[in-house]
């Protein structure tokens, strides 16, 4: 079993466009794993059923058991985030705002502050229109640890392709190089990185290449929109040219791409013109140098 992360240095390239289109292409032969779970979207392309819903628990958060506090004021003294405050003389936590270092519990006298874990999300297993079998999740909005719920993702995403002897696992990671990148790539085979020829896409291009090779995972790249600034996106081939990045294509700018999304369609149905010619011609090169 493969796992095939998809991933940008910023938001905008139109990662989540070419990963539908793989997904596409894939079908029931793939698993999907949506960890872009701070900002999710890749449903709305493929536009799963859900089968079933598992809770998200993230950090620790504290609670405040009025019955037994003394309402002392210690708990509120120590706590350097200010989560503490005081309604009608009794204590309480506003757990968006606590960091659950438990550092009140430690110093209340009358034991009445307790550590709970926070139910900050949901994980879900579903069936996306394209016959491929997708994790997904949702992360509510201010909550945090979505490391650790990518994490979840994968390792759901990669049970289910052992136990239908799938062969390849197609991640949409998130944006960036942040821990919801690093959870996206640990483990992974190969890396496939979008990117477009503007000045900030060039840099982050370069940001996210050092973390892969700390990882020392091969990669390739997708230049995308590379028409709309053929300088950069010369500039670009050099530095993948000086990497060793595999160049997999560049797909010009195509308003089909938007066109095609408001329809909740890829654009290989939207459209079967050059850029799906590309896009199948990109998905079997990743096959050829992702095989075993």
């Amino acid at each position: 079993m493969r796992e095939i992360v998809i991933i940008s240095g910023k938001g905008g390239t139109g990662k989540t466009s070419v990963m539908a289109s793989f997904s596409y292409l894939g079908g029931k032969d793939l698993v999907l794993a949506d960890c872009d779970v701070d900002a999710a979207d890749l449903h709305m392309l493929m536009q799963p059923r859900i089968e079933t819903t598992a809770d998200y628990f993230g950090g620790l958060k504290a609670r405040i058991d009025s019955d037994h506090c003394k309402n002392c004021g210690l708990c509120k003294d120590v706590c350097r985030f200010d989560s503490i405050s005081v309604k009608e003389g009794i204590h309480g936590v506003d757990a968006m705002v606590c960091e659950g270092c438990g550092y009140c519990q430690r110093v209340c006298p009358a034991e009445a502050i307790s550590m709970h874990p926070e139910h900050v999300g949901d994980v879900y297993i579903s069936q996306s229109r394209v016959g491929s079998s997708m994790v997904h999740a949702r992360l509510n909005a201010g909550a945090d640890n979505s490391g650790k719920l990518v994490s979840q993702v994968k390792s759901e995403a990669k049970r289910i392709a052992m136990e239908l002897d799938r062969k390849m696992v197609l991640i949409d990671g998130s944006p960036g190089i942040g821990c919801p990148v690093i959870s996206s790539l640990t483990g992974a085979d190969y890396v496939v990185l979008v990117t477009e020829p503007t000045q900030a896409g060039l840099h982050d291009l370069e940001r996210i290449y050092e973390l892969i090779k700390s990882f020392n995972i091969p990669c390739g790249c997708i230049v995308n929109k590379f028409d709309i600034n053929i300088k950069i996106t010369r500039r670009i081939k050099a530095f993948m040219h000086t990497k060793g990045i595999e160049f997999i294509a560049k797909i010009p700018y195509d308003e089909g791409f938007t066109e095609a999304m408001t329809e909740g369609l890829t654009i290989l149905e939207y459209d079967q013109n050059g850029i799906s010619t590309i896009l199948r011609n990109s998905w079997e090169r990743i096959k050829v140098l992702t095989q075993g």
